[in-house]
């Protein structure tokens, strides 16, 4: 998909405010998903991790009207304390939260999983990757005295081995497991919570995988829609899942990969053809 998604315009979100972590540039599913509620009426807050992410991401969201851009380390508590602080005195209440954030060394993502995981590396991981997520969905709770949505983004690898995906795809089904306590924990007081499992798209994150290209290709060889990913589709399900049409709808992990996630054996002429 080469081509910049566009978003219809509308009203599903017209009203709402809420919090995107996890931007890194034009290319992240997160982004994706900010114009796609922006388009909707949203009001959004950005965070990013520090002075060179804030080159890429502050002309992304003042480019959507942003007024809340705010420096946020999701490993520092003292970060989230301020981030979470000064969207509650600027605003008082949020209707959603959007986690797109996940980290491990790049020396992890290749070879062997038993053989590069480290301790350390292993805790890194489980704290950027699915912690921030149990803490930032905590903090976000405080301020939906209304109720309201989270979503957070995960991959098929944490359901099944993926070839150099390794110590990520633990710390994504730990994450998933998160969602659904979190959902349990907050549903009482009118709080979705899912995760939106979508299928390999060009990000940067996706760079760091060694066997990306051979990923992309084989995805697109066997899903039933024989396509790549779209980010318009992930930020639709989204969208979905952050509006008010998606009532009823909580501890989900949707599936957004043109299907590929159904296949236990791709068909033969559909990989001959590759």
């Amino acid at each position: 998909m080469s081509e910049e998604p566009s978003f219809p315009s509308g009203t599903l979100m017209k009203g709402k405010r809420g919090l995107i972590m996890g931007v890194a540039n034009k290319n992240s599913i997160a982004w994706h998903i900010a114009q796609q509620l922006h388009a909707q009426g949203a009001e959004i807050a950005f965070t990013f991790i520090n002075e060179a992410m804030e080159r890429r991401v502050r002309p992304l969201a003042e480019s959507l009207g942003a007024k809340l851009i705010l420096e946020c380390d999701v490993l520092d508590d003292l970060h989230m304390d301020r981030t979470f602080a000064t969207i509650a005195k600027e605003w008082g209440t949020i209707d959603f939260l959007v986690h797109s954030i996940a980290f491990t060394d790049k020396a992890a993502l290749e070879g062997s999983f038993v053989d590069n995981t480290t301790r350390q590396n292993f805790k890194d991981t489980m704290d950027v990757s699915a912690f921030s997520f149990v803490d930032a969905a905590a903090r976000s709770a405080k301020l939906m005295p209304n109720g309201g949505s989270m979503v957070t983004l995960t991959y098929l690898g944490s359901e099944r081995t993926i070839p150099n995906y390794n110590v990520m795809g633990v710390a994504k089904a730990a994450l998933e497991a998160s969602m659904r306590y979190i959902a349990r924990d907050l549903g009482p007081v009118g709080i979705r919570v899912n995760a939106i499992s979508a299928g390999p798209i060009k990000t940067l994150a996706a760079a760091g995988i060694s066997s990306g290209r051979h990923m992309f290709s084989f995805n697109r060889k066997s899903s039933p829609l024989r396509d790549d990913t779209d980010p318009k589709g992930v930020a639709g399900a989204a969208l979905y899942l952050l509006s008010d049409i998606g009532a009823s709808c909580t501890g989900e992990t949707l599936h957004v990969d043109a299907g590929f996630h159904i296949v236990g054996m791709p068909d033969e002429d559909a990989l001959a053809k590759g």
